[in-house]
């Protein structure tokens, strides 16, 4: 008998137990049954502490940090609406177009209070 524990220990052939996969396979489901019993555990204690927060920032009137940083901002958008800094806004189409009818505008004008021969090279 002393030589099949020896074989075993060298890297032989082990006995093969028929229910090894079965066993390992109830392991591994009560590991994972053990896991979300400990994320609910967890999750439900969190829920009580978000309640009391909750209850706290009602009694004194503090505000979440993420409502802080909507409130903030919303201030900041609202300031820059008439600020010199806010960030530019896209040119809408067609506007480039009115510049070049101005100037043309603006050229006749001109045109208009020179003397007669002058007027008729810049007609040309």
């Amino acid at each position: 008998g002393a030589t099949k524990d020896m074989g075993k220990m060298l890297g032989g052939d082990e006995e093969k137990d028929p229910d090894a996969a079965k066993k390992e396979e109830e392991r591994q489901e009560a590991l994972r049954q053990e896991e979300e019993e400990r994320k609910a555990k967890y999750a439900k204690m969190e829920a009580e502490r978000e309640v009391m927060r909750q209850g706290i920032r009602d009694k004194y009137g503090i505000k979440k940090k993420e409502e802080k940083e909507a409130e903030a901002q919303a201030a900041l958008e609202a300031n820059a609406e008439g600020s010199l800094t806010r960030p530019k806004k896209a040119i809408p189409p067609g506007c480039g177009d009115e510049e070049e009818e101005e100037e043309e505008n603006i050229l006749d004008t001109v045109i208009k209070y020179l003397p007669g021969p002058l007027q008729d090279m810049f007609k040309k």
